[in-house]
């Protein structure tokens, strides 16, 4: 992202999401048919990695110069628009005669839990009022989500002593919860102080908010996750990373944080 040379930082760039959003939605649909339940899994890959790489190939501004955020916005409905359109008359030639409306209905949860919330990420990169200093944002909200998660398992794991919801994940603590919200806040304060002015329209106020912010909805979107993961009867998402799990427990906490992240840039920071 803060490659000089565009092929890099463009490109490589949308590489990344699209691995993440692809390998995230095939663990998704996973969980869903471990559940019992069907989904079209090969046409919500492909729906979630064609809206992934439409949205770049607009914000990036190879179909000409974009300056208003809505647009972009609009953008994107149009492309889910037609996705959900495509998944109806994908039902037509279904030999099956039920299970239609719960086949589409997942499919499309899929799609915008991982895809669409992970295409945040894109708009907060090429938001067009920061002067180009998106990729500081996009590195902001995800050393303070990431820090959220450590705080959480750090204090949770030595002070922990009483259970947030246990029915859904046993080991989370209102002790982690604050730890989360403690490491997070510390973190946007410092990233803050470091960055400067490359973080446009940021004071330590917004700091200390936006850290407390993230630091909580990303104890949500692990929480989230791990219902999901119940549900299913697993423990992980996956077995990709040693330790933490799959693509989706990795992602968990950033798929909530990204939309909350250019939200408040859009209306608070940048508008």
């Amino acid at each position: 992202m803060f490659s000089g040379n565009r092929l890099v930082s463009d490109y490589v760039f949308l590489a990344l999401l699209v691995v993440l959003a692809g390998a995230g939605l095939i663990e998704f649909y996973g969980l869903v048919e471990k559940r019992g339940l069907i989904c079209y899994k090969e046409w919500g890959v492909f729906g979630g990695l064609l809206l992934m790489a439409s949205t770049f190939v607009y914000l990036s501004g190879l179909l000409g110069t974009h300056e208003a955020p809505a647009k972009a916005n609009d953008f994107e409905t149009s492309i889910l628009i037609l996705l959900v359109l495509g998944l109806c008359l994908r039902q037509f030639f279904s030999p099956l005669q039920q299970g239609g409306l719960l086949a589409i209905s997942t499919t499309l949860f899929g799609l915008m839990y991982v895809p669409w919330l992970l295409n945040f990420i894109q708009k907060i990169h090429y938001y067009p009022r920061v002067e180009g200093n998106g990729a500081f944002y996009v590195l902001y909200f995800i050393l303070v989500t990431k820090f959220s998660d450590t705080g959480a398992y750090a204090v949770g794991s030595l002070i922990g002593r009483h259970k947030m919801i246990p029915r859904i994940s046993p080991g989370k603590t209102w002790e982690g919860f604050g730890g989360a919200i403690l490491f997070s806040v510390l973190a946007s304060v410092l990233f803050y102080e470091f960055a400067g002015e490359r973080l446009i329209g940021m004071t330590l106020g917004h700091a200390l908010l936006l850290g407390g912010i993230l630091g909580g909805t990303a104890v949500v979107g692990d929480l989230v996750e791990s219902r999901f993961k119940r549900e299913a009867g697993v423990k992980d998402s996956g077995r990709l990373f040693p330790g933490i799990g799959g693509i989706l427990d990795l992602l968990d906490s950033l798929l909530f944080n990204a939309p909350l992240m250019y939200l408040y840039l859009r209306h608070v920071l940048a508008g």
